[in-house]
């Protein structure tokens, strides 16, 4: 693979700030999407929300949610066998700017058609989602060769890149919606798309050289002395059952993170008392709290991993601690419940909402970029966009079982749900660190702390 040497910056190749500013500005569009709609759809005021339940807004919000997390399967396929990922990441751009335009569009323009108008919005966003979600994410690992072990640093600073972007956007979407209505927080959301198209089309032939430029399955042929594409290995064979493994544990994960976009957030707006002295916290603040401990924990927790050196914990054993976090993070919104003692009027402290966002963050650090290196260590080449878009399908699944949890709400209460969430949590952390063994094996040297192991063992499957 040529490798496009435009230099390097924090030790990493420039190419991997250029997918860093893309998908900052990306995900600040999707985010400011997100933290606006379940209130946009359950609003009943004059500034024009669309008056719907709060049920029907959270089974709406985990449809919409899983299929953005469901197309980058289709989407990875795509770009792997057919258009390569670059052109994939600039179609599905555009598309997501139309869709946010779309929704941006006033009341007095789509009326009596504005519920239609809004799904077709929807639409352009999943299907723009699904071209660029899986792609991006794969040449960040294109960018560095096998082996290389600053892979795990490189998905922690470009997630960082995702927090950025969604940090902003809980601020400025929140804030440009409570002032100038919720078509204004959409409309941020189709600008911030705009600036990731712009600068994936002015610089990325500058940082990325060829990258992405031909699909896999071409590149991969091309590497077989058959010239075509030839059937997968023991050792390829193993490492997908370890893909697959991990992606059952990772929709327990976001299956009880998710309720942060919905139940957490609706608990935030209603029974959380948000005054400090007179002055009264936006929910869709409160949203903005996990990329903030993010962008705060990310840089600790990956010079963490590097000081560890050989005693760095493997993935396996990160994701158990991803999932005791999460167990904690529901142990403070437990605590928020037990405060409220059964009665629906009492407001509870902002404190256990910030704690559990805490937890929550530290459990994701853990797990999500993580989860992301572990996939491009892991996929062979012709399928890496397609595993990456599997990967986002666990969180599709996750997302809507979270939907269906959160509905729940008003039969089972607040209390049961939490304590739920965590006791499975617990159980799924217990059960990966029994595992783990049996998963290093089937990685076949990928994650090998030993370096001229990882040597061996890639000589020998030569």
């Amino acid at each position: 693979m040529s490798h496009n040497n435009s230099g390097t910056l924090l030790g990493h190749p420039k190419g991997l700030f250029l997918l860093f500013g893309t998908e900052l500005w990306e995900r600040f569009s999707y985010y400011a999407m997100r933290a606006i709609l379940v209130l946009y759809l359950t609003d009943k005021t004059i500034d024009g929300g669309l008056g719907w339940t709060t049920q029907e807004a959270l089974s709406l919000y985990g449809i919409y949610t899983g299929l953005v997390y469901f197309t980058p399967l289709i989407g990875g396929w795509i770009a792997d066998n057919f258009l390569g990922q670059r052109r994939s990441i600039i179609i599905g751009g555009v598309l997501m700017a139309i869709g946010q335009f779309t929704l941006a569009l006033p009341h007095s323009v789509v009326d009596p058609h504005a519920v239609k108008a809004f799904y077709v919005g929807l639409t352009f966003l999943i299907i723009g989602n699904g071209l660029f979600k899986p792609n991006i994410s794969t040449m960040v690992g294109d960018l560095y060769e096998e082996g290389d072990n600053r892979r795990d640093g490189a998905f922690t600073i470009f997630y960082m890149g995702i927090n950025i972007g969604s940090l902003l956007a809980g601020v400025i979407a929140g804030t440009a919606s409570a002032f100038y209505g919720w078509k204004a927080g959409f409309l941020c959301a189709g600008f911030g798309m705009l600036f990731s198209l712009l600068i994936q089309l002015f610089f990325a032939q500058r940082y990325l050289g060829n990258i992405g430029t031909v699909p896999a399955a071409v590149r991969d042929a091309a590497k077989n002395a058959s010239g075509k594409k030839e059937p997968l290995t023991k050792v390829e064979r193993d490492r997908l059952k370890v893909i697959m493994v991990m992606c059952t544990f990772v929709i327990v994960f976001w299956a009880g993170f998710e309720q942060a976009g919905g139940l957490m957030n609706i608990y935030s707006q209603e029974y959380t008392n948000r005054m400090i002295g007179s002055f009264e916290v936006p929910a869709a603040w409160f949203q903005s709290l996990n990329p903030f401990f993010i962008i705060i924990c990310a840089p600790i927790l990956a010079s963490l991993w590097v000081k560890m050196g050989k005693k760095e914990p493997n993935s396996p054993v990160k994701f158990a601690l991803a999932m005791f976090s999460l167990a904690l993070g529901f142990a403070c919104m437990i605590g928020a419940a037990l405060e409220q003692g059964g009665d629906m009027t009492v407001k509870t402290s902002m404190l256990w909402l910030i704690g559990a966002y805490f937890f929550h963050t530290i459990g994701e650090l853990c797990l999500s970029p993580i989860g992301l290196s572990m996939v491009t260590k892991l996929a062979p080449l012709r399928l890496a966009s397609l595993m990456m878009g599997a990967w986002f399908g666990a969180n599709a699944i996750a997302n809507y079982i979270a939907g269906e949890i959160g509905s729940r709400i008003g039969e089972a209460g607040p209390l049961a749900i939490f304590s739920g969430i965590a006791i499975t949590a617990v159980i799924a952390g217990v059960l990966l660190l029994l595992l783990s063994n049996t998963l290093i094996n089937w990685m076949h040297g990928a994650e090998s702390s030993n370096d001229d192991e990882h040597v061996k063992v890639k000589t020998a499957e030569a």
